[in-house]
């Protein structure tokens, strides 16, 4: 039914709890009233763990789990950004060598912390699925443990921590909104809900400008390649995975889209409200909740502040009340 069990996501608590602490979860009423039909909002605060984003649990349970061998060997994945930032953080932290590739045009604040926490950065290709095939030649020559972003059973069980803490910290939650990448995040709290809140509704949100993952699950055929035009480089995923698309197709509730402008006005919401800078995929969440708001009348819902990791430029231009273009300008 699922990749991994709860019992993998207790692993991985354990593993992760020396290096942070859980994330905050924070209510906000006037995101109450933003939202309304009387949804009581709860931000779960990722952006508040190191490196900003909830891909350092991912990647340190992937790190963590490191036989000695294979951890003298380094590690290497594809990432847009905060996955590389999470296994470069972890890699750091227990001394083990990694090498992230990044598409070219890759937001470049995200590639500058990358590099200064000591990991390799290698431009390759023109989208994350360039930089995943990259990345894979990278690991067979100079024999690297390739720790792909989402097909990988310890980062999905880093993932699951996320909601494992949430619903210790409103074990009441009836509903939880998701920005979709590869699908870490929603698996996981596919897998833990089963155990701890069979009742919990898993919703996800992706950019209409990345929809492979949202037509993929409507339509129950994997897709692959797919065009991808969004300004949020997290969920700026073209392609279904093995790991996590049946998975998705068996856990969530519901799958929505959002249209860039959506997000990028739930980048300004957020900021008003939480005063919190979310990156696009932070905002993904919020916007995807108004769109289901009608649906979930009445009830607490949770949703992820999966990053804060927004470059100067951009927050510029969306806080000045724009939505940025995809890609990055030279």
């Amino acid at each position: 039914m699922y990749p991994i069990a709860y019992a993998d996501v207790l692993a991985a608590r354990a593993r992760l709890r020396p290096f942070f602490d859980p994330s905050p979860v924070r209510h906000y009423p006037l995101l109450d009233e933003l939202v309304g039909y009387g949804i009581r909002v709860l931000v779960k605060h990722e952006n508040h763990l190191p490196t900003g984003s909830f891909k350092v649990r991912n990647g340190t349970a992937a790190v963590t789990a490191l036989s000695g061998d294979d951890a003298s060997r380094g590690v290497i994945a594809a990432s847009t950004g905060n996955h590389g930032l999470g296994l470069a953080w972890a890699g750091a932290a227990r001394g083990v060598s990694v090498t992230i590739c990044v598409p070219r045009g890759n937001n470049p604040d995200k590639n500058a912390a990358i590099r200064a926490l000591g990991a390799t950065l290698v431009e390759a290709g023109d989208s994350y699925d360039d930089a995943v095939a990259a990345s894979r030649d990278i690991a067979l020559r100079e024999e690297r443990v390739l720790v792909h972003s989402t097909n990988h059973r310890d980062v999905l069980a880093g993932a699951g921590t996320l909601t494992a803490e949430l619903l210790e910290q409103v074990p009441e939650l009836d509903a939880v909104v998701i920005a979709l990448g590869g699908g870490s995040q929603a698996v996981g709290a596919s897998v833990v809900s089963a155990t701890l809140r069979p009742a919990l509704e898993v919703y996800a949100v992706q950019s209409t400008g990345a929809s492979a993952q949202h037509d993929a699950w409507h339509a129950g055929v994997s897709r692959n390649s797919a065009p991808v035009d969004t300004f949020a480089e997290g969920i700026a995923t073209g392609s279904t995975y093995e790991l996590t698309f049946p998975a998705l197709r068996n856990g969530l509730t519901d799958f929505v889209l959002a249209s860039d402008n959506a997000i990028a006005q739930g980048v300004r919401d957020l900021w008003r409200i939480t005063h919190n800078l979310p990156e696009g995929a932070g905002a993904a969440g919020l916007a995807g909740l108004r769109l289901l708001a009608p649906r979930l009348a009445g009830k607490s819902v949770g949703i992820v502040l999966c990053g804060g990791n927004l470059d100067t430029a951009r927050a510029v231009e969306i806080l000045s009340g724009g939505t940025p273009i995809s890609g990055y300008r030279p």
